[in-house]
């Protein structure tokens, strides 16, 4: 519990009965362990970014709690501290910790940064050289209990609150909020919600960390916390959450089964109808072909001129040949197995198909070295740019003809969106949210098998399909017309917080 905080929740009113729209007049605290422009290594940042934001935008009282990392130090966010040092008591802990609040817009959610030295003040968010920090149960657990605690204060007065969870790190937060603080009146009145964004990562440990994160033994069975004879704390926030959201409607049906659970399927199939798929979305302002200030030359739907430019541009800087009638394929990733680096590297289509090939991004260091091998013995063809930039981001997709996605799984990716908006056709795999956004021959092309040789069929597809301007150009402007913004998105969201209201109230009565 907080020790010095300078709250007091016995005394705070319950929110009042639920009605029509319940949710939009609810003060939202999204708890991450990643937001973007402040801290993020893949997609999780900015999916949480574009919901509090658009969540913001459309009137609702949005709030974010993220670690305060070394790099949002160093930034430019204008932090001031929102209170003083505080402590946390977790099992037999006691730690030290204080919140920052970074300068808000004018209509954005309102950003509180936890300071903690000891599980902070490091080189990375998860790890190092592709190793988690071994501590990460002690530093997430930290996270969220002051999540739970500082709740009050984070979100004041009568107002009805729901409690937004992000993936394994912030889970225990669900946890700790219904067992820990069960019976009180005010907790037991929040409704929770826990996003799974990626299903493979749920944060697995000896079971002997239960004390060390404050929770009882009795919680260390097969229906809560033990999986395999090690404590999964994703499992224990989805036994105890009102509502389970993931990030595409078809990676919530393959989360049901065997094959896509990642070992989870049984307790993601006894959520029933409280586990919901909901497609993540993008900022058009800031991911929009006709504004882009990163770009040599903006265009539209209705004027592509500005494309080919963009084409030549980043042919030039990758040092490939300038060739407007050769397909240039791109592909913006973390270099890591899930997003399909075995298929890439074990088929034909890199060494011999007519196009060029771009990859930006870093990950593990076999994939960055073969593909910088390939790069080197195919100068003419084939470019690698370790050094992500968002800039660099931006040119790519928007200057290469299509993009390569032939993920292993995808629970939602917003990368195929993006390109769809700037004219760049995916060439993907037909799996979660790969699945959901692309229309194979109308707004993208797609394979299903995990297997190099139906890739290599893919990009010869494209390469025949490209010869074809007027249907390759028709496939760019479908793709441009979809729509895949947060607006949409947070709509959905909206009615998944009335439906935790609405699961929390009959838990209540019951």
């Amino acid at each position: 519990m907080v020790q010095a905080m300078g709250v007091d929740t016995t005394g705070s009113p319950n929110p009042p009965a639920r009605e029509p729209g319940y949710s939009r007049s609810a003060r939202i605290v999204h708890v991450t362990a990643e937001y973007w422009p402040y801290i993020r290594t893949g997609g999780l940042g900015e999916a949480v970014r574009g919901m509090a934001t658009f969540q913001s935008h459309m009137g609702s009282e949005s709030s974010v709690l993220l670690p305060l990392y070394p790099p949002v130090r160093k930034g430019d966010f204008g932090l001031r501290p929102a209170g003083d040092t505080f402590q946390v008591k977790i099992g037999p802990r006691v730690e030290s910790g204080r919140l920052w609040e970074a300068e808000k817009g004018t209509d954005g959610p309102r950003v509180l940064l936890l300071e903690n030295s000891r599980y902070f003040d490091r080189p990375g968010v998860y790890g190092e050289k592709g190793q988690d920090y071994p501590d990460n149960y002690l530093r997430f657990s930290f996270l969220a209990a002051a999540a739970v605690e500082g709740l009050p204060l984070i979100a004041p007065g009568p107002a009805p609150v729901v409690l937004h969870a992000h993936d394994w790190h912030t889970a225990l937060a669900v946890v700790y909020l219904r067992h820990l603080h069960g019976g009180d009146p005010w907790a037991d009145q929040v409704a929770t919600v826990l996003s799974v964004h990626n299903g493979g990562f749920q944060g697995h440990f000896p079971p002997d960390i239960l004390p060390e994160i404050g929770l009882p033994w009795e919680l260390y069975h097969m229906d809560v916390m033990e999986w395999y004879g090690r404590a999964n704390i994703l499992k224990a926030g989805l036994v105890f959450t009102d509502m389970a959201t993931t990030v595409s409607p078809s990676h919530a049906f393959e989360l049901r089964t065997a094959a896509g659970g990642f070992g989870l399927h049984d307790t993601f199939l006894s959520l029933l109808d409280r586990l919901v798929g909901v497609l993540n979305g993008i900022d058009t302002g800031i991911w929009d072909p006709e504004t882009d200030p990163h770009l040599p030359a903006n265009y539209s739907a209705d004027d592509l001129s500005g494309k080919s430019i963009c084409k030549a541009a980043v042919q030039k800087e990758y040092g490939l040949p300038e060739e407007p009638g050769k397909l240039v394929i791109g592909m913006v990733a973390r270099l890591v197995s899930q997003k399909g680096l075995d298929l890439v590297l074990g088929g034909r289509a890199l060494r011999e198909a007519d196009a060029q090939f771009i990859f930006l991004g870093s990950g593990e260091r076999r994939y960055e070295e073969a593909l910088s091998r390939l790069a080197a013995v195919h100068p003419e063809r084939i470019a690698v740019q370790l050094d992500f930039r968002e800039d660099r981001e931006h040119r790519l997709i928007a200057g290469a003809d299509a993009l390569l996605m032939p993920s292993l799984y995808e629970p939602c990716g917003l990368t195929q969106m993006r390109a769809m908006r700037y004219g760049t056709p995916p060439l993907a795999r037909r799996v979660g949210g790969l699945d959901d956004t692309i229309e194979d021959g109308t707004t993208g092309l797609t394979f299903d098998d995990y297997k190099p040789e139906r890739l290599d069929w893919l990009v010869e597809r494209a390469v025949a399909r490209f010869r074809k301007p007027y249907g390759w150009r028709e496939m760019m402007k479908q793709a441009m017309a979809e729509d895949f913004s947060w607006e949409r998105a947070v709509n959905r969201y909206f009615k998944i917080y009335d439906q935790a209201f609405e699961a929390r109230a009959e838990s209540l009565a019951t």
